[in-house]
């Protein structure tokens, strides 16, 4: 991956972050609606939407995708600080630059934040997130989390 290519997805991951959290939705809901062709967009126009506030283009997305607000609020309880949501991007990113197979990593994205891994790390209740990322990703690609 290039480095353009990494702050592509660095960007994108943080948008869908961003937008899991202002509707209440569970990370996958947001890469589902937006679907293989939505993600390719916003990696497409990630250059020129890095100059526009990510309130402005989460408005945008949730309209055109018809996003809904949902209940998975995993911020209002917390009890703790959480993690910005461009931190979570990054270690999306990080993840997928060291999951997918070179042209693959559109599907690696779909498919990690469609997986169980996904709500650990939007779990801000736990310590998930502040694991090394090498044991997120083994624990990804064994299905489970591991010991």
């Amino acid at each position: 991956m290039t480095e353009r290519e990494k702050n592509d997805f660095f960007y994108v991951c943080s948008l869908i972050e961003f937008i899991a959290r202002r509707t209440k939705n569970k990370r996958g809901v947001i890469t589902q609606a937006l679907g293989k062709e939505g993600i390719e967009k916003q990696l497409y126009d990630a250059e020129v939407n890095h100059c526009l506030s990510f309130e402005q283009v989460s408005d945008e997305i949730i309209e055109q995708y018809k996003i809904k607000t949902g209940d998975f609020d995993t911020i209002t309880e917390c009890k703790y600080t959480i993690p910005n949501f461009m931190d979570i991007g990054k270690l999306y990113s990080i993840m997928i630059e060291h999951c997918a197979e070179t042209g693959k990593e559109v599907d690696e994205l779909l498919k990690i934040f469609s997986s169980f891994i996904s709500d650990k790390i939007s779990d801000f209740q736990t310590d998930i997130y502040y694991q090394n990322p090498s044991y997120l990703e083994c624990s990804y690609e064994a299905g489970y989390l591991l010991d």
